[in-house]
């Protein structure tokens, strides 16, 4: 990424947002979290005998930041909408209605939709052409998902990420009483540990799902709205962070809402950065803890039984395997509502622990 500087706004300390994504491109989000996620979540729940004092010290990492903080107020003054979107009544309104609900600057979001770009692969990869080929196999569907996350390379990486931030790993866990190898499991799977962040203009993703889209543009739209009033409250230049092409952001993909909403300043720098290892890692435990997480509870058990409602059923080249699985498995799930997404968080945390415990 590039080394840019951030800069204080007058208002707010800026952040940095999130991107990137990995999962399978046609239930992204399932990479964006469904309406579902959208309601009023419980209050987070402390954990109980299991925790203990934290007594470290928490030094600040200095970390490369992607995104640098402008003045955009006056870089994006406009009396009337040009560019791709000139014609464009949808735009139109959508301007009015920031100006109205939030108080925008009608010439700035003039200036900013002015400059924004329709994205072609964007709208490839919400609205893909009718498959017509010969019918996917479904024998074997589990490994091959699997085989994506499950490797040497992630696994070594995550026992990496473990250690060097294993003092923020613990406070995260006791903070939020989430188990620390399901929080690095996440951000492995998400992004391989931040390799993966993301390469789309989150604005002009957004843009082009809300206004060049139908299957999901009120979706989209919400998820626009949520972007600016991000960028405006945290200081962000909007045409600058980068993600995935349905615009989640930052080691642990979050959409724009959820930013909004669970992101935290785990590093107590002043700012919201999902860029930062330290923040990344308390907004993923921050975000399990508000779905629901049971501290140190089970998550999958392999079954003999095939029946059941507890019971799920993966396919493997040598047969179906069956999972029994526990409310921490729908937690998981609510970041990405596939059982093989789940069971692929839940395996590679297991491997990463286990290899992290036995190399000390």
């Amino acid at each position: 990424m590039a080394n840019l500087v951030y800069k204080h706004s007058l208002k707010l300390a800026l952040v940095v947002l999130l991107t990137g994504c990995s999962s399978e491109p046609v239930t992204h989000h399932a990479k964006y979290p469904d309406h579902s996620i959208r309601r009023t979540l419980p209050p987070a729940k402390k954990p109980v005998a299991q925790s203990r004092p934290i007594i470290r010290q928490y030094p600040e990492i200095h970390a490369t930041f992607p995104y640098s903080n402008h003045s955009y107020s006056n870089d994006y003054e406009a009396q009337t909408l040009t560019g791709t979107y000139a014609n464009s009544f949808a735009v139109r309104n959508f301007i009015q209605y920031m100006v109205r609900k939030h108080g925008f600057s009608e010439s700035y979001l003039n200036g900013l939709f002015s400059k924004a770009n329709r994205l072609e692969s964007v709208i490839r990869l919400e609205s893909p052409a009718p498959y017509t080929g010969p019918s996917k196999p479904s024998l074997g569907s589990w490994t091959r998902y699997r085989n994506k996350f499950l490797t040497e390379g992630h696994i070594n990486d995550g026992v990496e990420f473990w250690r060097d931030n294993v003092d923020v790993l613990e406070k995260a866990s006791v903070t939020y009483g989430v188990d620390p190898e399901y929080i690095v499991g996440i951000i492995g799977v998400e992004t391989y540990f931040g390799k993966n962040f993301g390469k789309t203009c989150i604005f002009d993703a957004l843009t082009t799902l809300s206004f060049d889209t139908y299957r999901r543009s009120s979706y989209f739209k919400s998820e626009l709205e949520n972007f600016l009033l991000m960028t405006r409250d945290e200081g962000f230049e909007p045409q600058e962070p980068h993600g995935s092409w349905a615009g989640a952001m930052g080691y642990g993909q979050f959409m724009p809402s959820s930013f909004r909403r669970l992101a935290v300043d785990f590093n107590n720098d002043g700012r919201r950065d999902l860029w930062h290892q330290q923040d990344a890692i308390g907004s993923v435990a921050h975000y399990f803890s508000r779905s629901g997480w049971q501290f140190h509870n089970p998550v999958a058990t392999p079954t003999s039984s095939a029946n059941g409602p507890a019971v799920i059923e993966l396919s493997t080249y040598q047969g179906n395997e069956h999972w029994r699985i526990y409310p921490n498995f729908k937690v998981i799930k609510k970041y990405n509502n596939s059982n093989k997404y789940a069971m692929a968080v839940y395996q590679l945390a297991q491997a990463i622990k286990q290899r992290y415990l036995q190399e000390g």
